[in-house]
């Protein structure tokens, strides 16, 4: 298949286009390279490239041309800093997956898959030892300030037992990030309906890998502490370090675009479908810093304490319906990947759009 790549220039985009085009697709690079995001120009990966904005239906129009289906991974990413970058998240993520979707039912391009994240869902699972599983709300800010981390049992105030979260799980996006990417979801599906299209939504978890960019406050813990290393600092490790991610590397989420865009590929039913990516190897931040400083040479990380409002203790992902639905494993393990992300480079640092 010919297939559009949205945010292809990115760190996640380009892996995803080199894993279509193993899989023999012919992918083609869609991206607005903002200096904001590419404040030098990126080694773009070895395909046809068109410049172009996903909020502007003439640009996506004349890239859709010619094109079976789109892998969209073009969006603003990570928490923020402030409740002012909601409109931005908004436009680049709300506003521009609207407009593909739009510009897509147009032109009778009906294959969508499109980048969601594990964020959607809030906190993860919890099991408490009286009451079962229980959905704890936002953690409170005097909880926090005095190091209690851990999330307590909204009926009885005890401590709660973390486990993995399926697809099935209710939504409750803590952030405006989150907001956004669940909107595009809905998006999707609503799209699905109403056009007869088939569309996936990829839940990544904690992605990491060569490529990743440094030194910005947009982009995933484990680049912060990547980013730390290359200048000679410690890790500085927010709570107590036992938060719980899945850590997974971006060639298996590569992998699981491409698995995805096969699976589109095979049937004629529409619809939406979610799936959850994660390696299935859950982690804590705090094990992450670690090992990623030893395979770095140090210097060792450092426990702050500090906190960021919005965050959520644990996430961690069931990726068993990835597994069993599209015959996606993952195939980088947790010490070789962290080996592998200590060494690689980095992009230059990218910054809100």
């Amino acid at each position: 298949m010919r297939v559009l790549v949205t945010g292809g220039a990115g760190f996640i985009g380009s892996h995803v286009v080199g894993s279509l085009a193993s899989a023999g697709h012919e992918p083609v690079l869609f991206d607005l390279l903002l200096p904001e995001a590419h404040p030098t120009a990126p080694d773009l990966p070895d395909a046809e490239f068109v410049r172009g904005d996903v909020r502007d239906a003439d640009a996506v129009r004349r890239a859709l041309r010619g094109i079976d289906a789109v892998c969209h991974q073009a969006a603003m990413v990570g928490l923020g800093k402030h409740f002012a970058d909601a409109p931005a998240y908004v436009s680049c993520n709300g506003l521009g997956t609207a407009v593909l979707l739009a510009t897509m039912a147009e032109t009778g391009v009906r294959r969508l898959v499109q980048a969601g994240s594990m964020v959607v869902y809030g906190e993860g699972r919890y099991e408490c030892p009286c009451h079962g599983p229980v959905r704890p709300g936002p953690r409170a800010v005097e909880d926090l300030e005095s190091g209690r981390f851990e999330p307590r049992c909204p009926r009885c105030g005890a401590d709660l037992v973390p486990g993995l979260v399926s697809e099935d799980a209710p939504a409750d996006p803590r952030n405006v990030y989150a907001t956004t990417k669940l909107a595009q979801e809905h998006l999707a599906a609503a799209w699905a309906r109403a056009e007869g299209g088939r569309a996936v939504s990829l839940r990544y978890h904690n992605v990491y890998g060569p490529g990743m960019p440094r030194d910005t406050p947009y982009a995933g813990v484990a680049s912060f502490f990547r980013s730390a290393l290359a200048r000679g600092e410690a890790p500085r490790v927010f709570e107590d370090g036992g938060q719980r991610r899945d850590f997974v590397h971006v060639r298996d989420v590569a992998r699981a675009n491409a698995a995805a865009l096969a699976a589109l590929g095979e049937t004629a039913a529409g619809g939406h479908a979610a799936y959850n990516v994660g390696s299935g190897e859950p982690h804590t931040v705090g094990e992450m810093a670690a090992a990623l400083a030893a395979a770095h040479g140090g210097p060792e990380p450092v426990v702050t304490g500090e906190f960021r409002l919005g965050d959520v203790r644990h996430i961690t992902a069931d990726s068993s319906r990835l597994r069993r639905d599209l015959g996606w494993r993952p195939t980088v393990g947790f010490a070789e990947g962290m080996a592998d992300f200590a060494r690689a480079p980095q992009r230059a640092p990218a910054a809100a759009v």
